[in-house]
């Protein structure tokens, strides 16, 4: 039987490490890096989380694979990494994605931006 992007999402939040919002705050607080993988269009109505990198769902793994020439710096594998989009599904199938690519301190935030900003923590 086919799967839908719910079992996909739930799949992927049994086998990543989700954080809260208050995780994330204090995990940034030591250095870790944030990658928004939101598109574009995105951004602009919702706001960003200070020092965020934007890395759009649609290009991750080229911007995470060093071979390619689309490859982002900010995709460290030496360095804690923390993904996050809207509501925390796209994030958690991105993870899945990266740790099978050889990411290992890894993370997403569970609820997104959203659970971000309903905790009370600022945006711009």
């Amino acid at each position: 039987m086919a799967k839908s992007v719910s079992d996909l999402v739930k799949e992927a939040k049994q086998q990543v490490e989700n954080l809260t919002p208050k995780q994330v705050n204090n995990e940034l607080k030591r250095g870790a890096t944030l990658i928004d993988i939101r598109e574009s269009e995105e951004l602009g109505s919702s706001g960003k989380i200070r020092g965020s990198v934007h890395a759009p769902r649609g290009l991750l793994e080229f911007y995470a694979d060093e071979s390619t020439p689309y490859h982002k710096p900010e995709f460290d594998k030496s360095k804690r990494l923390i993904l996050h989009c809207a509501a925390g599904g796209r994030s958690a199938l991105a993870v899945k994605t990266l740790k099978e690519m050889g990411y290992d301190n890894i993370a997403h935030l569970d609820g997104g931006i959203k659970a971000w900003k309903d905790a009370g923590l600022p945006t711009e």
